[in-house]
């Protein structure tokens, strides 16, 4: 075997970049509805680590759409949410999840096990689809929210990928 080749030809990295692509540990993001929070935080850590993970969200019961202000505070910072859509927890049940990360109180409670799953953290957000006041408020409060996610799933991908390079 020539270096870098195997018996048949093909180049080591070929079939690295194979097993990467099939070893690509799945994230799923729950929340109660899944209309705002849950997908904000899909967007972005899609966004951030989409070449690290296989993101999806889901509700312990879903809302049956995704926010509007959802979708235009993600679009504000260049991450399209548009074709999301709410999706049931039980959907995910036969597959294989490597890391379930709850966004509210209630999916904290009400999440199963799921098949694979190694990791669990619960990061809470408040709802911004809860906030009272002028329109100006609300977007203001989706606008608060969409930057905390961003920023705590922002530093799980660059916390991920640093420590991937460190066992590289």
């Amino acid at each position: 075997m020539l270096a870098g080749k195997s018996s048949i030809g093909f180049s080591v990295s070929f079939f690295s970049s194979r097993i990467a692509m099939k070893d690509k540990p799945s994230v799923l993001i729950l929340c109660t509805g899944n209309s705002c929070r849950s997908h904000m935080a899909e967007g972005i850590l899609r966004n951030a680590a989409a070449d690290l993970f296989d993101v999806h969200s889901a509700g312990s019961d879903p809302a049956g759409y995704v926010h509007p202000l959802a979708i235009q505070v993600l679009d504000e910072i260049g991450i399209d949410i548009a074709s999301h859509t709410s999706k049931h927890m039980n959907t995910f049940l036969d597959q294989n999840v490597a890391t379930v990360i709850t966004v509210c109180g209630n999916a904290d409670q009400a999440c199963p096990i799921f098949p694979g799953q190694v990791n669990r953290y619960h990061w809470g957000f408040v709802d911004p689809a809860k906030v009272e006041g002028s329109d100006e408020q609300i977007l203001a409060a989706f606008r608060s929210i969409r930057d905390e996610i961003r920023l705590v799933f922002e530093a799980y991908a660059a916390g991920y990928r640093e420590a991937s390079l460190v066992r590289s």
